[in-house]
């Protein structure tokens, strides 16, 4: 299974930092956040990986290269200086992804999550990850029962920006820039998306102090740099 690492997004809560420096470069634990979730798919088995980019994405690539010193396979998928949103963003890689069903990270997470845990295709169109509602997203995205997500009900859970997919999800839609949550709603009804709630660490690198905190986390508490 190939994975899709997410990192076209300009940023814009991280300025100024993000306005010279793509936020998949920024640091903690002296090593650039998409570093770590490389590093993390790479111990789960995955091997291959396509990278997206946009703003600044020529910065991205230098660094990582064909991410042989990473222990994987790097492909890129360019989408220009303006980025083409998650759906948009997906589907302009799909043919980098190829046919069978593939992970989605997206790259200013942090987490323990074990990405192994998604190497086996989901039945459905899609399997999320969901974790408990941060402070920053108390009302999360989406409820969880008996293995299935759904657009409506309680309680409700944040998607972690973790998921697996089949392209056949993105089937009939056409290129340009588009959200992914519209077609994740649209399988939702139709009982095609499974999910899983993960209860161990994970944080949404999105503001300057979650990112000091995660450095503080890997550098001052002993913790092994997670993804």
């Amino acid at each position: 299974m190939k994975a899709l690492i997410l990192a076209a997004g300009r940023g814009e809560r991280l300025r100024p930092l993000t306005d010279h420096t793509p936020k998949p470069l920024l640091e903690a634990g002296g090593r650039p956040l998409i570093e770590h979730t490389i590093l993390a798919l790479a111990r789960a088995g995955f091997g291959e990986l396509v990278v997206n980019l946009a703003h600044l994405g020529e910065l991205i690539q230098a660094r990582l290269g064909d991410g042989h010193r990473l222990g994987v396979d790097i492909a890129y998928s360019h989408e220009g200086e303006e980025a083409l949103e998650t759906g948009g963003g997906i589907h302009r890689a799909l043919p980098l992804l190829g046919a069978e069903p593939f992970l989605v990270v997206n790259g200013d997470l942090a987490t323990d999550y074990p990405f192994e845990r998604l190497r086996s295709h989901p039945q459905n169109l899609a399997h999320l990850v969901l974790v408990a509602n941060p402070v920053h997203h108390p009302n999360g995205d989406f409820a969880l029962q008996d293995g299935q997500v759904f657009a409506q009900g309680e309680p409700r859970h944040t998607f972690s920006g973790i998921g697996v997919y089949r392209p056949e999800l993105f089937a009939g839609q056409k290129p340009g820039k588009f959200p992914l949550a519209p077609l994740l709603r649209q399988a939702m009804a139709q009982g095609q998306v499974s999910g899983e709630r993960y209860p161990g660490f994970w944080m949404d690198i999105g503001t300057l102090q979650r990112l000091e905190e995660f450095d503080e986390r890997l550098r001052d508490t002993g913790v092994k740099a997670p993804a």
